[in-house]
């Protein structure tokens, strides 16, 4: 009975590392790149279903390095329900080369595996392995892009995400071997008790402000940012679209583990994220008023959302952490939106330019519903999920006192949706040359991935509730470390 209980609660981890197996074997045969993606489809269908058996099992592994729990449960649904949207989004890959189209689906499901294990790591060793697990086939997947003339920096974008990544990555072992020294434990829940009589002292400020800096850089944070409109750039539209969505999610995740370390209310670290959230959303904001490349539009416009994202962390709140993660949910449903439109409007793989989706309403009215609907939740627009997530983040700084920070924010989700415009007025009432005039025939996997985001994007945005009580209640066992420790002192 004990076993049962164990396998259940690890079912997708196991299903997610049998399926690495079988897509290592294709890529050794001579099986070719349609049974790969056929495999990896099959698999992120059968993590969906092991995620949502699985949602209401609890267990710790490993001697207590790896916690099951209703947090971790939920965050594995997302991703396998993101990973599902990744490879629908993939297609037939038309910018990666034949012969290294297997790897693809396999370094793709190596990146998911560790994310999924990422978010149950309560042990920092566990939580790096994890973390470099997610990280490094991304690294390779960067670099995988088919050169052309005048494109050829994907090389140049790969080698500054595995700098920027090496350099976060180091930064943030040095802040925990802080940490450790404070507190002699790598567990994070008995860390979070014996750092509490010394969370005020310089050593532990800088101890959790350094820890932070590698969850900065996968969520592209200012200044650890200078990678992302060019890697979005350099990549393939499908590889930006994995890098752009369930990264995020997995940095948000962690890092409340992590912020809750500095709970209750500290506000030397509340005055970094304060400072680092409104860098980040004025930076971005500005910066993507001027980019003709979609892609890039993106990027930058992505560094904007950290910062949103990060009000959640200023409230050093349970409902500050609920906003975060209701936030980045949406968002891998809107940033996801926008990059089936990318892959499908492009030409043979090659990057699109915002003037390129010039009468995309005619072309596909499909795929211009679902740009709209995701560029208006971007946008924060009602009634669509961003609208809701920026309120609840508003909310929950605004609850906590922080109004120059509210003031901020919704100056710049005023400068956003300028620029978002621009892309709909595109879409909309632009004019497309003979050339590009032509209609986009889609396949039926991608009109279910653009039904489920347009569906999933409204849903979250007009009942909120459910989600969010859900969040909610997943984290209480997260956020009660810090809470309990003080009562029992």
């Amino acid at each position: 009975m004990m076993t049962s209980r164990f396998i259940l609660a690890f079912l997708p981890e196991l299903v997610l590392l049998a399926g690495a197996l079988g897509l290592f074997a294709i890529t050794v045969s001579d099986a070719g790149p349609r049974r790969a993606r056929t495999a990896a489809l099959g698999l992120a269908l059968a993590t969906i279903v092991a995620a949502v058996f699985a949602l209401g099992a609890q267990a710790d592994l490993f001697s207590g390095a790896y916690r099951v729990d209703a947090f971790s449960q939920w965050l594995k649904l997302v991703f396998a329900t993101g990973f599902a949207g990744i490879v629908l989004l993939s297609g037939d890959l038309p910018d990666i080369r034949n012969e290294i189209k297997s790897e693809y689906y396999l370094f793709v499901t190596l990146s998911v595996t560790g994310l999924v294990m990422l978010v149950s790591c309560v042990d920092v060793i566990a939580l790096i392995v994890a973390l470099e697990l997610s990280s490094f086939p991304l690294y390779l997947l960067v670099p995988m892009r088919r050169e052309r003339p005048g494109q050829r920096g994907q090389l140049e974008s790969a080698i500054k995400y595995i700098m920027f990544g090496v350099a976060a990555n180091g930064v943030m072992f040095f802040g925990l071997s802080y940490l450790f020294g404070l507190t002699g434990t790598l567990h994070l829940p008995e860390m979070i008790i014996r750092l509490q009589p010394f969370v005020h002292s310089p050593l532990a400020i800088a101890g959790l402000g350094l820890a932070f800096c590698g969850l900065y850089y996968k969520l592209a944070v200012f200044p650890f940012h200078f990678w992302t409109p060019d890697v979005y750039q350099g990549a393939s539209n499908e590889t930006a679209g994995l890098i752009a969505s369930l990264p995020k999610v997995g940095a948000v995740a962690v890092l409340v583990r992590f912020v809750s370390l500095a709970t209750p209310d500290n506000p030397t670290i509340v005055g970094v994220l304060t400072g680092l959230a409104i860098a980040s959303m004025c930076y971005g904001n500005l910066i993507a008023l001027v980019q003709k490349d979609f892609k890039r539009l993106l990027g930058f416009s992505s560094i904007a959302h950290a910062g949103y994202a990060l009000m959640g962390f200023v409230a050093l709140s349970q409902a500050g952490f609920t906003a975060a993660l209701y936030y980045i949910t949406g968002y891998l449903l809107m940033i996801l939106a926008c990059f089936v439109v990318i892959c499908r409007v492009s030409r043979d793989g090659t990057n699109v330019a915002i003037a390129e989706l010039a009468g995309l309403h005619r072309r596909s009215p499909l795929l211009a519903a679902t740009l709209l609907v995701g560029v208006f939740a971007l946008a924060g627009i009602p009634p669509f999920v961003g609208f809701m997530a920026k309120f609840s983040l508003l909310n929950a700084a605004l609850a906590r006192g922080n109004l120059a920070l509210v003031i901020v924010a919704v100056v710049n989700s005023a400068i956003a949706i300028y620029y978002y415009l621009q892309v709909v007025r595109q879409a909309v009432f632009g004019e497309s040359n003979a050339a590009a005039a032509e209609p986009i025939t889609l396949t039926w996997p991608t009109c279910v991935l653009c039904v489920a985001l347009i569906v999933g994007i409204v849903a979250l945005g007009v009942m909120p509730g459910t989600v969010i009580d859900s969040i909610s209640n997943s984290l209480a066992g997260v956020t009660a470390g810090p809470a309990t420790a003080l009562l029992g002192r």
